[in-house]
């Protein structure tokens, strides 16, 4: 009989109701097949929650994503035991428009990476305790054979020329990525070494903290603030159903930002979204990122420096507007992933941009985040990471690979993308969870893969195509 030690980790902004049931059911499936499981009986979401669990030893251990999560818990909890651990996301409940209930595939796409930078391996299965396939999955770990950490299988392409290589790195050189606050907690992939990025792409960071933020933001005059407001619901009236106040502090954020840019001569801002903005502002600043990324701006939240220098590779190979997005669902009998992010998209990147409405943030309701589907189209899915491997002189590693953005109704409130990916779809979100790769991706609609071949040629950074 094995010992199962099972963490489940959620978050209180998602459904907690769901997250239990789910968590009560893995459970329950787990002792039925004979396991005796230790580990936590409640879900993990806070710092005490962390510091009270006593894991003993187990044959197999199980990280149970009930619902999104940072991945500090899960380095702490699982970073040092015997590996591999198996992560365990759930589907998406809920109606098509309705809000990302759980956002668990997101949750162990960040643990995997973490884990992986803390020296640990993870496999991976995706889906409900009550699905034929999971029980067979659960059965063969109980015996000791995990889920394979497969990937789709690799492919080479035409290669770019080496002049536009040259072409696209004098472009980026010199530009600035205008960084605000630090990397939220347990998110590993918006960890950036700013000499590394200097070396390889020529692109310089300039920091502030989020103090410096929020005294920009206090400055801000209120004839500003109301004419940006203005502006926007002008050009988005669908905005004026949103609570003024809230709508008006965060284009007053907008305001800020961009004074900031024309100071520093910015080409991109990857700020710290949350938690300071909802808790300490009062306002979700999603829709400020999407305007000033429809002026020209890159944006990212969640401080994703490394996801701005994507969304400039992409920009400096003549790749349009672009958008950083996280897998959230897997429909493998369709062969496709569904794309989201919260709210930041450029309304330019809507799937029919003239009603891209603006609403509350899906998870804090609170003004102002985009609520509506992104346009369809061929894609490139591209993300530039670090690389652990000491004998890479480079320290970083991209991946990329294609889709189809195919007419759907916006699944999750926020931005999605429904994709048809060219490799098998639970492939590659296997591959990205078990090769420890960003939760963050970079969708672009312009095929700029022959040039992101030749740049990694040319820069010595490996890269995987799929």
């Amino acid at each position: 009989m094995s010992t199962v030690a099972l963490v489940a980790l959620a978050r209180p902004t998602f459904d907690l109701a769901c997250a239990q049931a789910n968590f009560d059911s893995a459970r329950a499936l787990l002792t039925e097949l004979g396991a005796t499981v230790v580990g936590p009986s409640e879900l993990v979401m806070t710092v005490d929650d962390v510091a009270a669990v006593q894991l003993p030893h187990a044959d197999l251990h199980i990280l149970f994503m009930a619902s999104f999560s940072d991945a500090s818990p899960a380095v702490e909890l699982l970073g040092k035991v015997k590996g591999p651990v198996l992560g365990w996301s759930m589907r998406e409940p809920g109606a098509v428009g309705d809000r990302l209930k759980l956002n668990s595939m997101c949750g162990v796409n960040l643990a995997a990476h973490a884990l992986m930078n803390a020296g640990q391996s993870i496999r991976h299965i995706h889906g409900n305790a009550d699905e034929p396939q999971v029980r067979a999955a659960i059965k063969d770990a109980l015996a000791g054979k995990l889920p394979e950490a497969s990937s789709p299988k690799s492919i080479t392409g035409e290669l770019g020329s080496e002049a536009d290589a040259q072409k696209a790195l004098d472009w980026l050189r010199g530009k600035k990525i205008g960084a605000v606050g630090d990397a939220p907690i347990g998110f590993t992939p918006c960890v950036y070494d700013a000499k590394q990025i200097f070396s390889s792409f020529g692109l310089d960071i300039r920091q502030i903290t989020i103090d410096d933020a929020f005294g920009r933001i206090s400055e801000v005059k209120q004839e500003a603030r109301e004419l940006a407001y203005a502006n926007a619901v002008a050009a988005q009236p669908s905005l004026a159903a949103v609570n003024v106040e809230e709508a008006k502090k965060v284009y007053g954020v907008e305001v800020a930002l961009d004074e900031w840019r024309k100071e520093e001569v910015l080409d991109a801002i990857a700020i710290r979204c949350w938690p300071e903005f909802p808790t300490d502002l009062g306002a979700c600043i999603c829709s400020s990122l999407g305007r000033l990324s429809d002026r020209g701006t890159v944006t990212t939240c969640e401080r994703d420096v490394l996801g701005a220098v994507t969304m400039m590779v992409c920009e400096s190979l003549g790749s349009d507007e672009n958008y950083l997005v996280d897998i959230v669902d897997l429909d493998a009998s369709q062969g496709l992933v569904r794309l989201w992010h919260c709210g930041s998209a450029a309304t330019k990147l809507a799937a029919d941009p003239v009603n891209a409405t603006q609403s509350t943030h899906c998870n804090r309701k609170l003004g102002v985040a985009g609520n509506f589907p992104l346009k369809t189209g061929a894609v490139t899915l591209f993300r530039i990471d670090r690389d652990v491997d000491p004998s890479n002189r480079t320290g970083l590693r991209m991946v990329v690979s294609r889709g189809e953005s195919i007419p759907a109704p916006n699944h999750f409130q926020g931005n999605t993308a429904t994709v048809i990916t060219e490799p098998d779809a639970a492939a590659l979100v296997n591959g990205i969870v078990t090769g420890g790769y960003p939760h963050h991706l970079v969708i672009s609609w312009i095929d700029v893969r022959p040039g992101i071949r030749q740049l990694a040629k040319k820069l010595g950074i490996p890269l995987t195509e799929w």
